[in-house]
């Protein structure tokens, strides 16, 4: 596998959100970073929309609902609160089939404790939501009526494809994609692509490609662009972004092992140099000279190739953050007032994108089990529900023994290795587990996998044993509020018991004992927790009174 490095090669990536990261990683691996935000995210200005779409939730108008982003669940919350109580929008959701596309809505709506029926795996484009529609629901989807949060622009494909098959469709857009409000950055990356000052385009999202077209064709250079374009290596961080590229007459030279910024800004330093060379001497079959325009888009247009997954030659890679960002990333995170699920998956994808790892998992210890809560891969079932027992494999023996264990290659035949058939990830080549530690106990455990051999450096292991440490921390406030507020809840059903079991006795001339067990007999007839059997008794109580005050 080629050593990872663009040699100076000029790269240009259209990114906003996490442009510093994207910049430093590209100058890790020896290139010319040119940084331009392309897009900026807007709230709708009217959100009747998505207000309509609470109303008719609230009336069972919806059979089933489609999740595409982590952040449209966030902003849809934050549109329908403004209306409606949010433990009504939220108990009229969980009657109702939701499907997520990939890790980031399904963690999410497990904040808001959700349940999910299916979400797709990756690269969870809306082809693979499609097939997973079909897949689950047969030709019973002809009967569904369903609703779609779109993310960004709408995507009429996807849509189309749906109301050919469901009873109804209604989108509901929740935010949108606008240009930058400072459109110079923009226009000086078009000029620059078209007078070959560039040698590498990166493309993240398709909103991007949309976006730089856009600009281009104001400034009476679209088709320039898409000429240029055809000059350089251009790489595409899957298929949505693909399509779009060949939307405008691109042809992407390859994708990533994985579509996420970390492989795809490493393999594009692997491979960038060669594809170049081969399209500035015309050898390369992607290079025609002729003038790109949406009209000669290939009706069949050959598959774009995805470059070998990345292993531990990934020289570099782990440098693109330095450790105090990501502390700092990790503490942000952990400072902010989302669910504990949302904010475990996050620290969880951070991990993924610092160490180079086919997958990543995050357990908490619970009584004698390891439980599943956070994962990079989607494991929508098993999330929240594989239990592994104490000393059960290398993670089980890392909680059991407190120590970290770092595997470099044949994982399988160490002899604490143990396969589990509800994640097939646990076959690698190599692995590092820590313990996540709190208060001198252990609380959880972080753990890493690898495909292929890789030999872990002491500056990972004591990075992911310090994310441990502030993670563990987390997670124990966590589990003490909810033991607070199960034990406020248990001492005041016994308030309210015990006020009921009171007038139990007065009213039947009964024993303590004997009105306890008569109010235990009428929950087990009745199906009623104590509780509500002792409400219901208060609250006649409290009619009694009310007629008797009356004049």
């Amino acid at each position: 596998m080629p050593h990872a490095s663009f040699d100076g090669l000029r790269v240009l990536a259209l990114e906003s959100r996490r442009a510093r990261e994207v910049e430093k990683l590209i100058r890790t691996y020896n290139g010319q970073p040119v940084v331009v935000s392309a897009m900026r995210e807007i709230p709708l200005e009217s959100n009747t929309a998505c207000i309509d779409f609470g109303q008719r939730l609230l009336g069972g108008d919806f059979d089933l609902v489609i999740f595409f982003t982590g952040i449209g669940v966030t902003k849809m919350m934050e549109t329908l609160d403004t209306k409606f109580e949010r433990a009504t929008i939220l108990d009229a959701l969980r009657k109702r089939d939701v499907i997520a596309r990939g890790v980031k809505p399904v963690a999410a709506l497990q904040g808001l404790q959700i349940p999910v029926k299916a979400s797709t795996p990756e690269p969870s484009t809306w082809h693979e939501v499609l097939n997973l529609l079909d897949r689950t629901y047969g030709e019973h989807l002809r009967d569904l009526r369903i609703a779609v949060q779109e993310y960004g622009a709408t995507n009429p494909e996807f849509i189309a494809e749906l109301v050919a098959r469901a009873a109804e469709v209604t989108k509901v857009p929740v935010y949108q994609w606008g240009l930058p409000l400072d459109l110079e950055p923009l226009r000086s990356s078009v000029r620059s692509i078209v007078d070959d000052e560039i040698d590498v385009v990166l493309f993240m999202t398709a909103v991007q490609v949309i976006h730089l077209f856009q600009v281009a064709a104001e400034m009476n250079l679209e088709a320039d662009l898409g000429q240029a374009l055809r000059r350089i290596v251009v790489v595409s961080v899957g298929p949505t972004t693909t399509e779009e590229l060949r939307h405008y007459g691109v042809q992407p030279d390859f994708e990533p092992s994985r579509p996420r910024m970390g492989f795809m800004i490493n393999e594009a330093a692997q491979y960038s140099g060669a594809q170049l060379s081969k399209k500035r001497s015309a050898a390369s079959p992607d290079f025609t000279g002729n003038q790109p325009s949406r009209s000669n888009v290939e009706t069949a247009p050959r598959r774009v190739p995805q470059v070998a997954p990345s292993t531990s030659t990934m020289a570099g890679f782990r440098d693109g953050l330095a450790p105090l960002d990501v502390l700092q990333e990790v503490s942000s995170h952990l400072a902010s007032a989302d669910p504990l699920h949302v904010t475990l998956s996050r620290i969880v994808s951070l991990v993924s994108a610092v160490i180079p790892c086919d997958s990543c998992f995050l357990y908490t210890v619970e009584e004698d089990s390891l439980v599943l809560r956070a994962s990079r891969n989607p494991h929508a079932a098993e999330i929240d529900n594989l239990r592994l027992p104490l000393g059960a494999g290398v993670t089980g023996w890392v909680a059991e023994h407190r120590e970290p264990v770092a595997i470099s290659e044949r994982a399988s035949e160490d002899p604490r290795f143990s396969a589990f058939v509800n994640l097939p990830e646990d076959r690698f080549e190599a692995m590092l587990c820590v313990p996540v530690i709190c208060a001198n106990r252990v609380v959880g455990v972080l753990n890493l996998q690898h495909r292929q051999p890789y030999r872990h450096g002491d500056l990972e292991r004591r990075l992911l044993a310090t994310v441990g440490i502030l993670v563990g921390a987390e997670m124990e406030r966590a589990r003490l509020e909810t033991e607070n507020s199960e034990l406020t809840d248990r001492l005041e059903t016994r308030k309210i018991v015990d006020k009921a079991k009171g007038i139990v006795q007065r009213d039947l001339g009964l024993s303590e004992d004997e009105a306890y067990r008569n109010m235990q007999r009428e929950s087990r007839q009745r199906r009623k927790s104590m509780r509500e059997i002792a409400e219901a008794i208060l609250l006649a109580e409290s009619i009694r009174r009310s007629n008797e005050a009356k004049p």
